[in-house]
């Protein structure tokens, strides 16, 4: 058998900077720095498989998959899985994966290590039979040193163990599996480390800022001599600073730059610089290093909060889990970005990674996007002991928490999104020996590691206690940390001030809507969280739980994920999230939709009391009947016309949360809000009834695709009337096939009862919408996608790979 060298393997196209660098910055000289894609050709067995780390292991038979990969997205899901609600009813247990790949002869003084971006979750990995390590955190990113154990220019077997039985384990969705990428790094003897460079800015103004680099070099041999080489590049490639210095292996070695006139890293124009670090030896450059970064200045302050190169910015954030719907926990660099742009286009600006570090492309795009991000360690730590309380158990935590938590911060450390760390969430009740004595010495630790960034952590309190409990218990533990970190508290807000005028406060969970409550102390009607932001200028921000519906942390069977987002797991948005773009967007913005907890089927009620609101005029069983309408707008006023029928106008200051109500007689037709300002009009936004269900309509987000066996096409699948109008009650099961040099990796309706797989071929619609998501292959053509209903046309769409 015609054994494939690494490059065919990986392919050489696919070799990158080590991170991605700048927009103008070439990534470093593959003559001394590689680092590719180690993603493809994994031979995978479902189960346990004894001996699978031996390299004569007979695993031919074993299914053939590429990276990312998640078993448990795959099913099936079952109300009687270990995994439970908590898990989505997902199946875990354990699996294996082996990858054989040959490196050139010639390479053999070369350091060669092995980077896993993510294994969910106690991960073995062997090479050629010797045990390089064991892993239990899920969400940490790990590297290994191959070099003692390779076989240059001979057969080389990597094998991997994932231990995901031990359920329940977690309190949402976690999939199972080498889920994130895996990465091959090629370098010299004496090379930079890995993620060995620390860029900070402590100094800027307009006419300069001060750089300062760290880098740390390794050598594999004995200590060795080398020069440094450092140059600062701006957005376009430029060189702006450069300076020399001189170390010895396995000590780091400062250096100071001045940049001018330098272009700041802000939500508006996210600029990226870089760092390239160039090792010499005996005169020779041996290696080759890249490190983005951004000149930004951030501080929290007490009465301003959140200060972005010295001015205030409100976070306008959403908490996001790690799974993107379909495709579980093996979320495409694609799918990452789609979500974000969804984001970005409702005004979101703040990501809170819940509750664990990201994937790294996560906070790659949050830099090139302008969002900035709460990077956050745990969830629960260890702690009690009591079986009904699995969750705040963490069996690795009191062993592992300090090389996890160093491995995130030594990540991310250059990220400029990244304006907070976090060490934890909801881990017990603030004030109290269950969080303070932990909290302090992950804060403490944190500084000392990576003091350039504030640490927080988010606080939630238990129900039955009084105010000034409340208020002393919070003070107890913020003040272990930099920023106030509160979880659904934000009637504490100005109580919490009064008490300690210094407090720095985030919300870092939010609901959408409070209603009254025992815990909660605003009043009946539905109150929008974010006036508690705005009204505050000394709180930072909030982070609303959450954007987008995720799978696990559900209800019971068959639930299969939680429905408190803003947009749902296929990117729509729904009628609440119309709310937050008009709260979060300066530009005019109107949203019409029916309120009502008794219409039945739609868009489901959200789990954390936002109203039911159906964004479509199709109720002709309600005839004549009074129907209440909201439009949600942030202009002045919204007129109302149906059928041409005006309703009049009224002003949006005179409704709770800007949120117009109006109560119309149904009738079929056409229904329209218009926004005005100044009397002019601004925004429109309107709902029409359906006819008869008569075509499918495919919308792809992107025609053209890399032909590269990672880049993704959301295609979103509409059924329509004859004028192309939604029909939103008259769902049909769509069969898709597909042509050409692609795959379908996953189906999807938003409908987190339902119990079609997610990876297959069919999908029922919900409300008349559902998506498929498209991937393309390794090499290129035309991929062709076809939909079929019962009682419709067929409709396809055809997509580019080049």
């Amino acid at each position: 058998m015609h054994r494939r060298t690494f490059l065919e393997c990986a392919g050489a196209a696919l070799l990158l900077p080590s991170p991605a660098p700048a927009e103008g910055l070439s990534g470093p000289d593959p003559k001394f720095r590689s680092r590719a894609s180690f993603d493809f050709d994994w031979k995978f067995f479902r189960g346990d498989a004894p001996g699978a780390e031996r390299p004569g292991f007979p695993a031919a038979a074993w299914r053939d998959v590429h990276l990312p990969h998640d078993w448990s997205i795959e099913g099936p899901f079952s109300k009687d899985a270990a995994s439970g609600g908590s898990g989505g009813y997902s199946p875990c247990g354990v699996g294996w994966y082996r990858k054989e790949f040959e490196l050139p002869a010639a390479g053999r003084d070369r350091t060669v290590w092995i980077e896993f971006d993510g294994i969910y979750h106690n991960s073995d990995v062997w090479i050629n039979g010797a045990h390089l390590g064991r892993r239990p955190y899920g969400y940490v990113s790990f590297h290994y040193d191959l070099t003692p154990h390779l076989a240059f220019g001979a057969r080389n077997v990597l094998a991997v163990r994932v231990d995901n039985s031990d359920q329940p384990n977690c309190r949402w969705y976690s999939g199972s599996g080498i889920y994130r990428h895996v990465w091959l790094t090629r370098t010299a003897a004496v090379h930079v480390a890995h993620w060995g460079t620390s860029v900070t800015t402590p100094n800027i103004s307009a006419e300069a800022a001060e750089v300062r680099v760290r880098t740390l070099v390794r050598s594999r041999q004995a200590p060795a001599r080398f020069r440094l080489e450092t140059t600062i590049h701006d957005p376009y490639g430029r060189q702006v600073a450069a300076a020399p210095a001189a170390g010895t292996a396995d000590t780091d070695v400062a250096q100071v730059f001045t940049v001018p006139r330098p272009r700041l890293w802000s939500l508006e124009d996210p600029a990226l610089y870089s760092a390239r670090s160039v090792v010499f030896v005996d005169g020779q450059p041996v290696d080759d290093y890249v490190t983005p970064f951004g000149i930004r200045e951030v501080r929290f302050d007490h009465d301003k909060g959140f200060l972005l190169n010295g001015r205030a910015v409100k976070m306008k954030g959403v908490c996001l889990h790690h799974d993107a719907g379909a495709v579980g926990a093996a979320v495409p660099d694609r799918v990452l970005e789609r979500r974000l742009e969804i984001l970005k286009s409702i005004g979101c600006n703040a990501i809170r990674c819940s509750h664990n570090p990201p994937a790294p492309e996560l906070l790659d795009f949050c830099d090139r996007m302008g969002f900035v991000v709460i990077d956050e360690a745990f969830d629960k730590w260890a702690g009690q002991e009591d079986p009904r309380q699995w969750w705040m158990k963490s069996p690795s935590f009191p062993a592992w928490w300090q090389q996890d938590l160093r491995s995130m911060l030594e990540r991310d450390r250059n990220h400029p999104c990244v304006v907070l760390w976090s060490v934890g969430n909801e881990t017990g009740e603030p004030g109290t020996g269950e969080v303070n004595p932990t909290l302090k010495t992950l804060v403490d630790f944190v500084h000392r590691e990576e003091p350039a960034r504030r640490v927080t952590c988010a606080l939630i309190l238990p129900h039955g206690k009084t105010l000034e409990e409340r208020v002393s218990q919070v003070l107890s533990s913020s003040k272990l940390m930099d920023v106030a970190g509160l979880n659904y508290q934000e009637p504490l807000y100005p109580h919490l001030k009064k008490a300690d005028p210094n407090l720095v406060i985030v919300g870092t969970e939010a609901f959408k809507y409070w209603r009254n409550s025992e815990q909660l102390r605003h009043a009946f009607d539905p109150t929008n969280t974010w006036w508690d932001v705005l009204k505050h200028d000394y709180v930072a921000g909030q982070f609303l739980w959450t954007g987008i519906d995720y799978l696990g942390e559900t209800g019971a069977w068959p639930n299969r994920g939680s429905t408190s987002g803003i947009i749902d797991t296929c990117g729509f948005l729904k009628p609440e999230g119309w709310f937050q773009r008009s709260a979060w967007r300066a530009d005019p913005v109107v949203f019409l939709s029916v309120l009502d907890e008794s219409l039945g089927s739609g868009t489901p009620a959200s789990s954390w009391e936002a109203p039911k609101m159906l964004p479509h005029w199709n109720f002709r069983k309600c005839q004549g009947q009074l129907l209440r309408l909201q439009s949600q707008t942030n202009c002045e006023t919204v007129e109302l016309v149906l059928n041409g029928a005006s309703y009049g106008q009224r002003r949006s200051a005179d409704f709770l949360n800007r949120a117009v109500i109006w109560y119309v007689p149904y009738q079929p037709g056409r229904i329209e809000a218009l926004g005005r300002n100044g009397g002019r009009i601004v925004a429109r936004h309107e709902l029409r009834t359906a006819g008869p269900c008569a075509r499918i309509v495919l919308r792809p987000d992107r025609q053209t695709l890399a032909d590269d066996g990672r880049d993704v096409s959301h295609i979103q699948v509409q059924l329509t009337d004859g004028e192309g109008v939604l029909v939103p009650d008259d769902d049909r099961a769509v069969q898709f096939e597909l042509s050409g040099p692609g795959a379908i990796i996953g189906v999807d309706s938003g409908d987190l009862r339902s119990l079609e797989p997610y990876q297959g071929n069919l999908r029922t619609t919900r409300a008349g919408r559902c998506l498929v998501i498209v991937q393309s292959a390794r090499n290129p053509g035309a991929i062709r996608v076809t939909a079929t209903a019962a009682g419709l046309p067929p409709a396809s769409v055809t997509i580019q790979t080049t």
